[in-house]
């Protein structure tokens, strides 16, 4: 292991947080004003996204977890200190619990004109909040192998981000009820593997010929080699509340990379499972959350959630002190602890029976641990 190197495990984190209008706790246009504030601040790592009520942020290249955290809290104080000054609250949470699409502004941009064109009412009714975590790979071999490995573990580190329990003012019933919304649009969910990255350009190209997509950036898997940037981009997870419970599936899915490298480097290999086996484990994530089963393909019986999101910080422990995340990976503990962000807005709303209330719990959170 001494002669393997983790310099190239960079991070980057993009986050989605809603627009609240602070009377009435309903998803607020912005009109891209925040979007605009911004830019002033902090350049190209604000943007706006389809929906008008969304704002978008991303870091820059991180060289370790510790760096991502600077760059997460730095925007997070920020877009919350610009949406105070123009009379609006921020918060992070996959779905709203109570606002409704319908009455939500589209962004007039040509990307989404396009897209609301393309997919009607499955783009219009898109309104969810996620957060995506790239982790830099030396090439784009490495990438398509352990992109490959990695949709395994997608399951248990989703269970951990559930953060949408509520949609239009009703009890979904699920953890997260964010990825039954994507699952309208095309090329989403936990992609097949693929054989190597000749076997996925191939499959992109024909793609474009076909006038399917103008481009790779309409394949919106859960996990994916990203289009242009030499990373490994997985983009299943709901937005958290906090920064810190952010920070600690970053740093899992970081791990997960710099493990299957290490496991790469030494002829080993993962197992390799198909989508449609892939699929139940996520189907139980979004329901379920940290709270229920998830099967053990290799044994083939389900297993306590819990113990397998155990059994995979285990799978990883050897790897974090090279690079340099410990403190962050202990913060997963802590979501086991105390639940995520579903089980937390769950919470309020049987001890208030009010969804006002947990809008006001999920904007609280927002800052907590900056």
């Amino acid at each position: 292991m001494a002669n393997i190197s983790f310099k190239s495990f960079t991070v980057g984190v993009e986050e989605e947080y809603m627009v609240i209008d602070p009377i009435t706790r309903e998803l607020k246009s912005h009109e891209q004003r925040i979007v605009q504030e911004g830019h002033k601040i902090s350049k190209d790592k604000v943007k706006a996204e389809m929906h008008q009520a969304v704002v978008e942020v991303g870091t820059d290249i991180c060289k370790d977890v510790e760096e991502a955290f600077i760059d997460v809290s730095t925007l997070r104080q920020t877009i919350s200190g610009i949406a105070d000054s123009l009379g609006y609250k921020i918060g992070a949470s996959g779905t709203h619990p109570f606002s409704h699409w319908e009455s939500q502004l589209i962004t007039d941009h040509a990307r989404y004109n396009e897209m609301v064109n393309e997919f009607q009412e499955a783009a219009r009714s898109n309104l969810i909040f996620g957060l995506h975590v790239h982790v830099g790979m030396e090439n784009r071999e490495m990438a398509i192998h352990i992109a490959n490995s990695a949709r395994y573990f997608l399951p248990h580190v989703y269970a951990l981000s559930t953060n949408s329990p509520f949609w239009e003012g009703r009890l979904t019933g699920y953890k997260s009820y964010r990825t039954k919304i994507f699952d309208k649009f095309p090329r989403t969910g936990i992609p097949d593997h693929f054989e190597n990255i000749q076997a996925y350009e191939n499959y992109i190209a024909l793609l474009v010929k076909t006038n399917c997509i103008d481009n790779a950036k309409k394949i919106w898997w859960d996990i994916r080699v990203h289009p242009t940037f030499n990373t490994v981009e997985f983009r299943i997870c709901d937005i958290p509340l906090t920064v810190h419970e952010t920070i600690a599936i970053t740093a899992l899915f970081q791990a997960i990379c710099a493990k299957l490298y290490q496991l790469r480097s030494q002829n080993l290999n993962f197992m390799m499972y198909s989508r449609a086996l892939l699929n139940e484990n996520k189907w139980r994530a979004s329901r379920y959350g940290i709270d229920g089963t998830l099967i053990d393909f290799g044994k083939e019986k389900e297993v306590n959630t819990r113990i397998l999101i155990d059994e995979l910080l285990n799978f990883v422990d050897d790897v974090i002190p090279h690079l340099g995340s410990q403190h962050a990976i202990n913060y997963v503990h802590k979501i086991l602890a105390k639940g995520t962000g579903a089980d937390q807005q769950l919470k309020v709303y049987q001890d208030t029976n009010n969804l006002v209330a947990v809008v006001d719990f999920i904007q609280q959170k927002f800052l907590e641990g900056i």
